[in-house]
């Protein structure tokens, strides 16, 4: 929201400068971002009087112009080439130094076909103040000479740009500002003028509204006679500085009562109009071409406003282009309602429309101020562009019921931290338009209309100690218990944070990705269960069951700026059905490791590399990574590559992990380049702790060097190594400390169906060495292990 401080005194009586109120407003939660003062851009231009203008001796097209600067010294020569040039033209010059709005050129003495050119004279564009680059600016003829032209032009208004949280409907205009900044006592807030305008008779068009849910209240009138010309020029300076074009008389007012006041209002051009303009719901399929020059496809959720023809306005959001306004006007309805916010807010998001009138109404517009808008809307127009208005036609009811709070004014200290006495909080809650009845020690607060936010208690708390100031509330410690501070965090986030540790130890780079992702890429995980009803967009309306897609995303982005090398982890929640559950991510693509001279080409990332990080992850968090069995993946033919992904179990049932290779179409499907290895490891599943302390003595050393025996078996294919391994490790806990593959071979000398598995086993004394006996004894549990699962061993 822009204001300007002329434009603001308009409203407000007192002597502060844009420094006061820049104070005042972040003082009282509205936060400036930032201060632009349009006369900084035109220094160096001012009005000047051209003398004389000839033909230049060497271009058809250009003049060599003498031009008075009104300082008292001799004309200069400014070459020229504007159409319009002529002596006695009163306009805009550009000194040497001065630097070109439109295009940020500095304007320097220099020869123009072999003469020389002191300046430049200027047209609107080039000093952005319009669009008109015909000809140069031509101003009164008794506009002062040398007087420089920010000073001429009253572009010296500083303009404020203001961040109104949504809970603010009262300050989309300039008298909502100036109200809270009366209340902070700079100023005193003006009465607001409102005419009594009667009128001649019944509109000449019938107003109605036949959709009360969407439009409550539709008022209007018409005005015959009217004279659609320019806008006055304090009316146009003041729509521009806040960064609205002038376009006519009749839309300009429209605009400015909208800036001023907080209220859209719309003025159609009655001859455009065929029979009763109604509010009503659209038809399914109806379409309408708005004012931005786009084609809308209505639905009958939303609510337009409509004649005989077909939809003539997107209710409460953008007119369409075939009832406006134009130069051969003569006949208006002036067209003020209230919309149902919701309504606006719902319809602006399916059309992803946004406009000046939808900020306001779908916020909440004041829903008592229908007639004072109508009567300020007429006079301007007929101010202005003259006419004869009729009376006003009122459609339906505003919901305009006052709201009174039950309120205690000590709520000021134990809720919002300052001790603020009653007088001074009736005196703020007064400037801001609440009346307060007191009631046995309790107040009455009757809201004013203009107020939806208003609800209760805690937000009368608010209005008066913003207005005190929030810089008033004492800075208080947190009481603490004596001694050390005892650890806050819980065991599941000490458990995050070493997984974060081990995954950057690791190197892969954290990200943090949306909680909230396209239907289109949950659909490939299982589709999400829980989606938002209302989502500020479409890509961000599913919460994720996994945080895979997230990742992709990420890896995509990467890729597209020419990193060969990601490898990504993310710790966040996934959210299925019943619940919601903690969940490590990690994601690798690309390169393993770059090509060089000594190991050649560049090796890829693959399904061993996701599994070592898997493991290695979840023994940092805790899990028992020496214990888990490999078997099949969960989701393999969806998102994981079949054959080359698995799962980590702490039993049949009990899945700690996933790893592996994504499927190429998933892959293919978020536009990810190459294989791309994965994993998902399920922090809810990894067994907690216990609480009462360490299940096994403090590590010692052994005293004496341990044995290592090598062993080679004759398995069938669909034994894995894991297997195998795992039931060596069982066959003699006490003395096996270690088992581990070392080789793995099929072909010559190995049946079908078969192959071989050298498994290294460490065994390690204890009190005394082994003696053969004890050696060959541990050798034969170890071949009796290995049989029920189905490897014998090699002759």
């Amino acid at each position: 929201m822009k204001i300007t401080l002329d434009w603001l005194k308009e409203h407000l009586d007192g002597a502060f400068e844009v420094a006061d109120v820049i104070a005042a407003l972040n003082r009282i939660g509205h936060e400036v971002e930032g201060v632009e003062n349009p006369a900084e851009k035109l220094a160096g231009f001012r009005v000047a009087k051209v003398l004389t203008a000839e033909k230049h001796p060497q271009a058809d097209k250009l003049q060599v112009l003498t031009v008075d600067t009104g300082d008292g010294g001799a004309p200069l020569t400014v070459v020229c080439g504007a159409p319009n040039a002529r002596a006695g033209l009163v306009g805009v010059l550009g000194l040497p130094g001065a630097v070109v709005p439109a295009n940020g050129m500095e304007l320097k003495v220099a020869a123009v076909r072999g003469v020389e050119s002191n300046g430049m004279m200027c047209s609107t564009r080039e000093l952005e103040l319009g669009d008109d680059h015909d000809g140069i600016i031509e101003l009164p003829a008794d506009a002062p000479i040398g007087t420089p032209f920010a000073d001429y032009s009253g572009a010296g208004d500083p303009v404020i740009d203001i961040s109104i949280t949504p809970n603010r409907q009262d300050c989309m205009g300039v008298r909502g500002i100036a109200r809270d900044l009366a209340a902070a006592g700079l100023g005193t807030l003006k009465p607001l003028d409102v005419p009594t305008i009667a009128g001649e008779g019944a509109p000449a068009t019938e107003i109605r509204t036949d959709d009360t849910e969407g439009c409550p209240a539709f008022f209007g009138r018409t005005i015959s006679g009217v004279t659609n010309g320019t806008a006055p020029e304090w009316m146009r300076r003041r729509l521009e500085a806040v960064g609205q074009r002038s376009i006519s008389a009749l839309v300009d007012i429209s605009n400015y009562v909208m800036f001023d006041l907080g209220r859209p209002s719309h003025i159609y051009d009655r001859a455009k109009l065929t029979g009763a303009l109604v509010a009503r719901r659209a038809k399914a399929g109806e379409t309408v071409t708005a004012l931005n020059g786009k084609d809308y496809v209505l639905t009958d959720t939303m609510t337009v406003i409509a004649d005989d023809s077909g939809v003539h306005d997107i209710a409460g959001i953008m007119g369409s282009e075939h009832s406006g306004c134009s130069e051969t006007t003569t006949d208006v309805l002036i067209e003020v309602a209230y919309f149902t916010p919701e309504r606006i807010a719902l319809t602006g998001q399916a059309l992803n429309l946004t406009s000046d009138a939808r900020s306001r109404f779908e916020r909440g517009v004041d829903p008592a101020f229908l007639d004072d808008a109508t009567a300020i809307v007429t006079a301007h127009v007929l101010a202005i562009c003259g006419g004869t208005p009729s009376a006003v036609t009122r459609a339906g009811t505003p919901p305009a019921e006052v709201k009174t709070v039950d309120y205690d004014p000590a709520l000021s200290a134990t809720l919002g931290g300052i001790a603020i006495a009653p007088e001074r909080q009736q005196e703020i809650l007064a400037a801001l338009g609440f009346s307060v009845i007191e009631q046995g020690g309790r107040w009455q607060v009757a809201v004013p209309s203009w107020r939806r936010d208003v609800d209760a208690a805690p937000d009368i708390v608010e209005e008066v100690t913003r207005v005190t100031g929030f810089d008033a509330i004492a800075s208080v410690a947190l009481p603490r218990v004596d001694g050390v501070a005892k650890p806050t965090a819980t065991a599941e986030q000490l458990a995050e944070r070493r997984l974060r540790r081990a995954a950057a130890a690791a190197g892969f780079d954290e990200a943090v990705t949306w909680s909230f992702i396209s239907e289109s890429d949950a659909a490939p995980f299982g589709g999400g269960t829980w989606s938002l009803a209302n989502p500020i967009s479409e890509d961000l309306k599913v919460m994720r069951p996994s945080l895979l897609p997230g990742l992709l995303a990420a890896t995509q982005r990467n890729q597209n700026r020419g990193a060969d090398s990601i490898r990504l982890f993310e710790i966040g929640r996934r959210y299925l059905a019943d619940a919601e559950y903690p969940t490590l991510g990690v994601l690798m693509a690309g390169n393993k490791s770059a090509r060089g001279w000594q190991a050649g080409k560049a090796a890829a990332f693959d399904a061993f590399d996701a599994k070592a990080a898997a493991l290695a992850l979840l023994e940092a968090a805790g899990a028992p990574a020496d214990r888990l069995q490999v078997m099949e993946a969960v989701t393999t033919g969806s998102i994981w590559h079949p054959g080359q992904s698995a799962t980590l179990r702490l039993g049949p049932k009990a899945v700690l992990a996933e790893f592996g290779a994504l499927h190429p179409l998933l892959t293919r499907a978020f536009d990810v380049d190459g294989p791309v290895m994965a994993v998902q490891i399920f922090l809810d599943a990894i067994p907690a702790k216990r609480a009462s302390g360490p299940a096994r003595a403090a590590f010692t050393p052994a005293a004496l060097q341990s044995v290592r025996r090598d062993f080679a078996f004759l398995a069938p294919t669909s034994l894995t190594a894991a297997e195998l391994v795992r039931a060596i490790r069982g066959a003699d806990k006490a003395s096996i400390v270690n088992a581990r593959l070392f080789d793995r071979f099929a072909g010559q000398g190995v049946p079908e169906g078969q192959v071989s598995l050298a498994v290294e086993v460490e065994l390690q004394p204890l009190e005394k060495s082994f003696t053969d006996a004890e050696l060959k004894a541990i050798a034969d549990k170890v071949v009796a292990a290995s049989a029920k699962v189905g490897a014998v061993l090699r002759g």
